[in-house]
């Protein structure tokens, strides 16, 4: 483990907390899918532009750096930087497309394979030794996550041809998201930011291009606003920084905690309830989440 791979962790927990409440913004919203798919990628992208502003000021007290931001434009011509906004644009495309043409529970079960993804490239193109501890948090989370997705509807869910895109589309956004949280980790002279902020930008193109400019002033305007300009940009910056310090499937694992805690938000600021058995799943999930980052630092600390 990194020197520093304890502070990955913090952030990481933190950037997992800032964007657990998105859900609840979202429904706060009364937006349809494509619509914040636009305004979330238009928003999200500002906010991005501006973290990367200032992080390239370094221990600068100006604030602007204009060497720094010049090669930072620079590189993002460089073929990882490309990928980065090519897999930005994917996870955050795919993720609406999934929700808006199968049930939302099974495109969160494929998101929920993130850490699956990220321990496989870690191990591949990272050299990355995937620890026996890990890999039962792995285990004992992703069954955590099926338990809390698949009880939170009496229904059940029909299984056709639209859940099956539905599933395909939480599938690539999680191996999109692991892609480019190895990128990041392995390539630490890339722009991410300045990148992750173009990505997301092509997602609002796309959502407004769907949406058509006559819908696009439906809904409510404030909690959009506040989950594009704030809550994404600084949590995925969180996340994605997190990766350079402490392995990428940590990271991972950390983010699933949004599939716990954003039904708990949605049930305080709209009064839908999780069943007992989403309840369950989640106890589940935050327990081995618990338990595996005090193991990590009993390590650390030795």
């Amino acid at each position: 483990m990194k020197q520093n791979s304890f502070f990955g962790l913090g952030i990481a927990l933190l950037g997992a907390l800032i964007i657990s409440p998105d859900t609840l913004f979202m429904r706060w919203a009364e937006m349809t899918g494509f619509q914040m798919m636009a305004w979330r990628g238009f928003l999200a992208s500002l906010g991005f532009l501006f973290i990367w502003v200032l992080a390239s000021r370094g221990n600068s007290n100006e604030l602007w750096e204009p060497q720094t931001l010049i090669e930072d434009l620079k590189g993002i011509t460089n073929k990882w930087a490309i990928t980065i906004i090519f897999c930005q644009f994917c996870s955050t495309s795919l993720f609406s497309l999934g929700v808006s043409v199968g049930p939302v529970s099974l495109v969160l079960f494929g998101t929920a394979t993130i850490p699956l993804f990220s321990a496989a490239f870690a191990t591949i193109l990272l050299r990355e030794v995937l620890q026996k501890s890990t890999l039962i948090t792995m285990i004992t989370v992703m069954i955590g996550i099926l338990i809390a997705i698949f009880g939170a509807s009496e229904s059940g869910v029909i299984l056709n041809f639209w859940s099956l895109i539905g599933a395909l589309c939480g599938l690539g956004v999680a191996l999109t998201i692991a892609i480019n949280f190895t990128i990041i980790r392995q390539r630490t002279e890339l722009p991410f930011v300045l990148a992750i902020a173009i990505g997301t930008f092509f997602t609002g193109l796309l959502g407004f291009f769907l949406t058509g400019s006559e819908n696009m002033n439906n809904g409510y305007f404030v909690p959009i606003f506040i989950t594009g300009i704030f809550i994404i940009p600084v949590s995925y910056y969180l996340l994605s920084l997190a990766s350079r310090y402490t392995p990428t499937v940590n990271v991972s694992l950390i983010l699933l905690l949004e599939v716990i805690l954003g039904p708990i938000w949605v049930w305080m600021g709209v009064g839908e309830q999780p069943t007992g058995i989403t309840i369950f799943g989640g106890f589940i999930v935050v327990l081995s989440l618990a338990i595996y980052l005090s193991y990590l630092k009993a390590q650390k600390d030795r």
